[in-house]
């Protein structure tokens, strides 16, 4: 059985792209693929994310556990 991981406006970029397949999409639809050469993907949070690209963290997060549910 696969246990679901839930993501949060505080999840590591780094740490959602290698857990959840298909957030490497979500995150580069609204980040731009620059996260992925980016050191700080493996530190900073999809909340920091968020605001450095002026976007709400809630939506980048719906659609990456929206992931999980299908």
């Amino acid at each position: 059985m696969k246990t679901k991981v839930k993501v949060t406006k505080d999840s590591v970029i780094g740490d959602a792209i290698k857990s959840i397949p298909g957030a490497k999409n979500v995150i580069e639809k609204y980040f731009g693929n620059g996260c992925f050469t980016c050191p700080g993907m493996n530190m900073e949070s999809i909340s920091f994310g968020s605001m450095m690209h002026n976007i709400d963290p809630e939506v980048v997060v719906k659609e990456i556990n929206d992931l999980e549910e299908e």
